[in-house]
């Protein structure tokens, strides 16, 4: 019996940080999505595109001028890499198709859908919300390497305070209004208008911390910042 459904947008860098694809995370996180569809639940998780993305976009940039829309494309295919990636190591339970295009619904029993990015323009974390407005679905996770949203940038600002609960006018404050490849953001400021529109909550957790996601996903008490 099914009981709820989550979107994740798993941050890149969790995937593959600088010192290259960290398999010892994602091992846990498999064990722990896979505990979690024992327990009726499905999910739908949208990877980025990790230090991939960012050493193919330093590359072309040292060898000629790119255009944006070059460096999104980049992007895109580093996110279907990775996707590729979790479908494997899901095999069993994943959806045999990767999301690319957010706009089609898929009709399946298999507890596990992934997907990676679709268009310039629009991050992985927009295809997020894409995927919330055609499924339904009032809740994305965002895992990424922060623990909370911060007033400030902690790593330039020894005084920033985090933040455990924001409206989307302030957190689009925080985070600007504009789009660039590579920008990097709690949540990107194209799919916060996107989700401020759609209503949506999203819920910023530390995808290191994988015993707090699991205290989300069984309602108890955690650690991360919640805007709605």
């Amino acid at each position: 019996m099914l009981k709820q459904k989550f979107i994740i947008s798993l941050g890149g860098s969790l995937i593959v940080p600088p010192a290259g694809i960290d398999w010892k995370f994602l091992k846990k996180f498999r064990s722990l999505i896979l505990e979690q569809t024992k327990k009726g639940e499905k999910f739908f998780i949208i990877t980025g595109g990790g230090t991939t993305c960012r050493q193919y976009n330093e590359a072309a940039k040292k060898i000629t001028t790119i255009t944006a829309d070059d460096l999104d494309w980049i992007g895109i295919y580093s996110s279907y890499l990775n996707a590729c990636l979790l479908k494997a190591v899901f095999r069993k339970t994943a959806y045999a198709e990767i999301i690319k295009d957010p706009t089609i619904h898929f009709r399946t029993k298999k507890k596990i859908i992934v997907g990676g990015g679709w268009r310039p323009g629009w991050s992985t974390d927009f295809i997020a919300a894409m995927i919330a407005q055609e499924y339904k679905i009032k809740t994305i996770i965002n895992l990424s390497n922060i623990n909370y949203v911060y007033d400030k940038d902690p790593k330039k600002y020894k005084r920033a305070k985090k933040i455990e609960r924001l409206s989307w006018p302030d957190f689009r404050k925080i985070v600007g209004y504009k789009w660039s490849p590579g920008l990097n953001k709690p949540f990107d400021p194209i799919a916060s208008q996107k989700a401020q529109e759609l209503g949506l909550r999203i819920v910023i957790i530390n995808g290191k911390k994988l015993d707090n996601l699991k205290k989300f996903l069984a309602g108890k008490k955690f650690k991360g910042t919640v805007i709605k």
